[in-house]
């Protein structure tokens, strides 16, 4: 008897996704006026990304690995960033003395301190007046941070939250600094039972003021990255699609521009606003918002990148679309004074290869 049995080919692997960047036209020339660099987060492809400028007219772009990336922050004079990941905080230190470069680039960020906080799902992250790092514990709804010998040392929470349980019971995701200390922080509802910010989230959103304890701001759909620029607080109307601020005659939002994507991560470089957009993803989190319709109205879909936007006429200047691989963003930083920076990863063995000395 003959076997015709033959052996099914060997199932082709789905080929890898890129990652393009595209920007509109003026933007390098923009980005090197500035004197200043871009970096952001994406949770979703677990990135962190630098744009910076190389030489007239171009652009150069530079990314480390690390897993579920998140908030970012820079210390005032940029020599120190902060980010939060799936399990641990990391601080980076630019090893480059002031005014030096390493081949093209002028900040190198080296890991220099790393806290196992376990996944407390931190969201936005600040270095306060002492240089402290300070962050959303969004899993256990509270401002929050780093201990010697604790995952964490929660600092504030909503006066509407009974306990600090692991439950992300009202969603804080974000946090405005002033003068060094957490003023404002964004929440998608005032709910206090477990994962209960995903029934308000067309509307329940509000803006608490630490200070005080009292709702600055309410009925804001999924808000994000309050950030206090020039005396004003701003904030992210994620679901909406809005950048806008605080109005404290009218005590109402503001909005100031409208954003094709889900808004998320804010930064300022003078009078202009960096936004980051998201693609929405196919869940219900993301569906059904405010912003569905916004989109529709202007036929318009959802894109990943960053908008540059102009506060005082409301209108986007210049942009960065990001396809392929990356279609979320988390946080935008801008980088002032450093114009083509680098870092130091964990992946490949140079972390062992970077080495500095405290002169004194």
């Amino acid at each position: 008897m003959t076997d015709t049995t033959t052996a099914a080919p060997p199932a082709e692997s789905p080929p890898k996704e890129a990652f393009a960047l595209t920007t509109s036209r003026g933007f390098p020339e923009w980005l090197a006026r500035t004197g200043a660099s871009i970096a952001f987060t994406t949770y979703q492809a677990g990135k962190l990304f630098f744009i910076g400028s190389r030489e007239p007219g171009r652009i150069a772009v530079f990314e480390r690995t690390f897993a579920r990336c998140m908030g970012l922050a820079a210390s005032q004079d940029a020599r120190k960033l902060a980010l939060a990941t799936h399990y641990q905080v990391y601080r980076f230190d630019n090893v480059l003395p002031p005014g030096q470069s390493n081949g093209v680039h002028d900040a190198v960020y080296a890991p220099r301190v790393s806290w196992i906080t376990g996944d407390v799902d931190a969201h936005d992250i600040a270095f306060d007046a002492d240089g402290n790092i300070v962050f959303v514990n969004t899993l256990f709804s509270c401002l929050a941070t780093i201990s010697e010998g604790h995952s964490f040392k929660p600092i504030w929470q909503p006066p509407f939250i009974s306990k600090l349980a692991p439950e992300d019971r009202c969603h804080m995701n974000g946090m405005a600094m002033e003068n060094g200390r957490p003023r404002y922080v964004t929440m998608v509802s005032a709910s206090d039972v477990a994962d209960g910010w995903r029934d308000r989230r067309t509307d329940g959103g509000m803006v608490y003021d630490v200070t005080t304890g009292e709702r600055v701001l309410e009925g804001l759909s999924m808000p994000h990255s309050p950030r206090v620029h020039d005396g004003k607080l701003w904030v992210l109307n994620s679901g909406a699609g809005e950048l806008g601020f605080y109005e404290p005659e009218t005590k109402a939002f503001k909005p100031v521009a409208f954003c094709p994507g889900y808004a998320r991560g804010l930064s300022f470089i003078g009078k202009y606003a960096l936004v980051g957009l998201s693609q929405a993803r196919e869940n219900r989190t993301f569906q059904g918002l405010p912003l569905d319709a916004a989109l529709a109205s202007r036929d318009a879909v959802a894109r990943c990148g960053i908008l540059v936007i102009d506060t005082e006429t409301g209108d986007t200047v210049e942009w960065v679309r990001i396809e392929g691989v990356v279609r979320e963003l988390f946080d935008v930083v801008a980088l002032p004074g450093v114009q083509n920076p680098s870092a130091i990863g964990l992946i490949s063995d140079e972390v062992r290869r970077v080495i500095s000395i405290d002169e004194g």
